[in-house]
């Protein structure tokens, strides 16, 4: 089962990346000014996967990512994967686990480990 994973960017942003059941990261969101814009957005995307729409492209290194989108709405943009059976593989786990993974927050500890 995967999990959101909400966290701080540098720049005070709030973002969230959906790992796999094994830690890698499928793909991650746009930052956003406050929290509860974050967990909003989590909500969203969980509740409106059913209706979610893949784009697929090749980055000019040769990888490849997917990009998501809700309601003509991009909502966040894979990491790069090697191959396309690679590709394919993240987008099933994202329609097989997304809509009822947990949401782990780490924004509010900067230091997790001391």
């Amino acid at each position: 089962m995967g999990a959101f994973v909400m966290s701080k960017r540098f720049n005070g942003e709030y973002k969230f990346a959906f790992t796999s059941r094994k830690g890698k990261t499928i793909f991650s969101s746009p930052g956003y000014e406050l929290r509860f814009e974050c967990e909003e957005a989590i909500e969203k995307l969980k509740s409106n996967l059913v209706d979610a729409s893949y784009s697929r492209h090749k980055a000019a290194a040769g990888k490849y990512f997917f990009k998501l989108t809700i309601d003509e709405e991009l909502t966040v943009t894979s990491r790069k994967y090697s191959t396309e059976l690679r590709l394919q593989k993240g987008i099933d786990e994202v329609n097989q686990s997304a809509a009822s993974a947990e949401i782990l927050d780490f924004t509010q500890n900067d230091i997790v480990f001391g």
